[in-house]
């Protein structure tokens, strides 16, 4: 027991260490790099120059809000695997994310066709729809399928349908404001303003806050239903739960930075691999958040000024995460 506290307070430690090193790095890189001193000046005295403006109003929110979104994205990953017993689910791999993408960027075209903008929370909202909506359809998928894989495959293809409407309505839209809603469909943290970071703390960290006091629960089902029941869980109220907290997390990444691929399907296997626990919630969400600053880190920095999709970065560096956890459960 003694061992595994202290793995878990070394992996902990570790962590923490390693999120604030990318903190320091994503403030100081990008277009225009700041020595260390032109940092603290532009923290502590918060005058009106542009490297403090630069910081406060674009490094700032872009920060807070990978470390918030990419640790609410591994959280739901994790309880998507929880819920289907499936290494490989992730919101991204069942289109829950592109069912998300789908209803804002209608919301949103519909909106700015007649002049009005939508409000953070009004992206939720219709991020929330979208995803309920998609995970309705691989739950019915679900019923009537037993064999996982084809669920997942089924997940693929509604991702598909869902990103291929929403490319098409994008592309046939024609207010000028379109052109960020191209952006953000590619997956961005770009643009994150103080007001949306006030509305996306809100909704994670109530979320992942229950998501934590439900791990025991969790950790039940994981071993099976009849477990669970036998332990006096009310199965049919933790999977409706699951469902819910797994969509709003997954819902409000989309609404802010659009569609990121893997981090919820390989981060929670390699938290599980590096503390060696079936109750990896609060390092899941640190790990979440180191992976997705790193990646936004080099998104913005390699080819600075031009910025690439935060996806693209996401899937080069998980795909072979996700690759070992197939092969090792297929090993199984």
């Amino acid at each position: 027991k003694n061992s595994k506290i202290k793995r878990y307070i070394t992996a902990f430690t570790i962590i923490i260490a390693v999120l604030l090193v990318l903190i320091i790095w994503n403030i100081s890189y990008g277009s225009v790099d700041m020595k260390f001193r032109d940092i603290t000046n532009a923290l502590f005295l918060r005058d009106e120059s542009t490297l403090s403006k630069i910081i406060w109003q674009i490094r700032m929110p872009r920060l807070i809000a990978a470390i918030l979104l990419g640790g609410a994205l591994s959280v739901s990953g994790f309880l998507l695997q929880s819920f289907f017993q499936n290494p490989i689910a992730g919101p991204y791999v069942l289109g829950i994310s592109s069912g998300a993408k789908l209803v804002v960027a209608l919301v949103m075209i519909f909106l700015l066709e007649k002049g009005i903008m939508i409000s953070s929370l009004g992206m939720v909202i219709a991020a929330f729809t979208g995803s309920l909506l998609a995970m309705a359809f691989v739950l019915v998928i679900s019923f009537k399928i037993k064999n996982m894989s084809i669920l997942v495959v089924c997940g693929i293809m509604i991702g598909y349908i869902c990103s291929a409407i929403t490319d098409f309505c994008v592309t046939f839209a024609s207010d000028s404001n379109i052109v960020n809603l191209h952006n953000w469909s590619m997956g961005s943290f770009s643009g994150i303003s103080w007001d949306n970071i006030k509305v996306m703390s809100m909704i994670v960290v109530i979320t992942v806050t229950a998501t934590f006091f439900l791990s025991k629960p969790i950790s039940a089902y994981q071993l099976g239903e009849a477990y669970a029941r036998n332990m006096g869980v009310n199965v049919q109220i933790l999977r409706i739960l699951l469902i819910l907290l797994s969509s709003l997390l997954s819902a409000c990444v989309t609404a802010f930075a659009g569609p990121i691929s893997f981090v919820g399907i390989a981060v929670p296997h390699l938290v599980k691999i590096i503390m060696k626990t079936a109750k990896p919630i609060p390092g899941c969400f640190l790990g979440g958040a180191v992976i997705t600053l790193f990646c936004d880190g080099i998104a913005r920095c390699v080819f600075a000024p031009t910025e690439i999709s935060i996806s693209s970065v996401t899937a080069i560096f998980l795909v072979p995460v996700v690759l070992m956890a197939m092969l090792k459960k297929n090993g199984k």
